[in-house]
């Protein structure tokens, strides 16, 4: 067969090459700031009056601690010696409760951080440079 003829047959491949390239800088800074306020608020304060009530009564076993119309009552005991031994109660202390508020102003810093972000745009740069805008 010296009559064939052979065509060579041609084929094309592709091939992607990849780079890396900065096309950005980003610039981070955190700035500290500091603010001066008045803090304003409201202090309760308490009043504690104590009064001794003498009561002088025998009683058969030790009273609880109590409260009458807003005051602690607190039963104060002792043991005596009479032909037989007799629970007496001696005195009771009566604990007196008063409040009231005042306004307070108390300066006090309060801190903050603030970020910066600065870019720079790295493709721009490089148009400029190769003469393409």
């Amino acid at each position: 067969m010296p009559d064939d003829i052979r065509l060579p047959i041609v084929e094309e491949e592709a091939h992607v090459l990849k780079r890396a390239t900065d096309i950005e800088h980003v610039t981070v800074r955190t700035v500290p700031e500091q603010e001066q306020v008045v803090v304003r608020d409201e202090v309760r304060r308490e009043h504690v009056e104590i009064k001794r009530v003498a009561v002088e009564r025998e009683v058969d076993r030790a009273p609880d601690v109590r409260e009458e119309d807003g005051v602690t009552i607190i039963p104060v005991l002792e043991e005596r010696l009479v032909v037989e031994k007799r629970l007496f109660l001696v005195e009771e202390i009566h604990v007196y409760r008063s409040a009231h508020a005042e306004a307070v102003e108390l300066p006090t810093t309060l801190r903050r951080t603030r970020v910066d972000v600065d870019r720079i745009d790295l493709t721009e740069t490089q148009e400029d440079v190769h003469g393409r805008t």
